[in-house]
């Protein structure tokens, strides 16, 4: 089972936490500014720097909500203070992404260019032809405009041509065998 819930959220010393009424949570840092609603069953206090969230009862219910308000939250706090990214590459011949404006445009094999307009507070950066950052403060939007970049030629397990996380390891397979 898990304990996370418990954990104490340490707040950096340039982040402001407001609790308003009915769990809704603003937090404001050096790079912008984030707010949610969270379940109004868990309670939520702020002492000094360190957030605790507690839960009334010891009830499925409870305690899956515990955890997960509790790592969200402390998902906005990292966010607004430190930002989140996620690194892409492109394997393949002729595999190439760049940026035209806001727009990403992904040249992979395809008889037409696809392009991606980040929404507002997620940034696209093309460090080289085959290398993609995404970043932002929502960890979520991030990991979504990343997986949906991934989504358009994911990894195939033959060759390993596609487009993949860095770092990820992609399983291959053997191809025919001639007799």
């Amino acid at each position: 089972m898990s304990r996370i819930g418990k954990k104490p959220i340490q707040v950096p010393e340039n982040v402001t936490v407001t609790i308003a009424e009915g769990n809704f949570i603003t937090v404001k840092g050096p790079k912008g500014e984030l707010t949610n609603t969270f379940n109004t069953d868990i309670k939520i206090e702020q002492e000094d720097n360190v957030i605790t969230l507690i839960r009334p009862s010891e009830s499925k219910e409870h305690r899956s909500i515990h955890g997960t308000t509790r790592s969200l939250l402390d998902n906005m706090v990292i966010g607004v203070s430190q930002g989140f990214e996620r690194k892409l590459e492109l394997v393949g011949v002729g595999y190439r992404a760049s940026l035209q404006g806001p727009k990403l445009v992904l040249n992979i094999g395809y008889s037409h260019p696809v392009e991606f307009t980040p929404e507002e507070g997620i940034e696209v950066e093309v460090p080289s032809n085959t290398k993609i950052t995404v970043r932002g403060i929502n960890k979520e939007r991030v990991g979504a405009l990343a997986s949906n970049i991934r989504q358009v030629r994911p990894p195939e397990p033959y060759k390993g041509k596609g487009i993949r996380y860095e770092g990820e390891v992609v399983r291959r397979k053997e191809g025919k065998t001639g007799k």
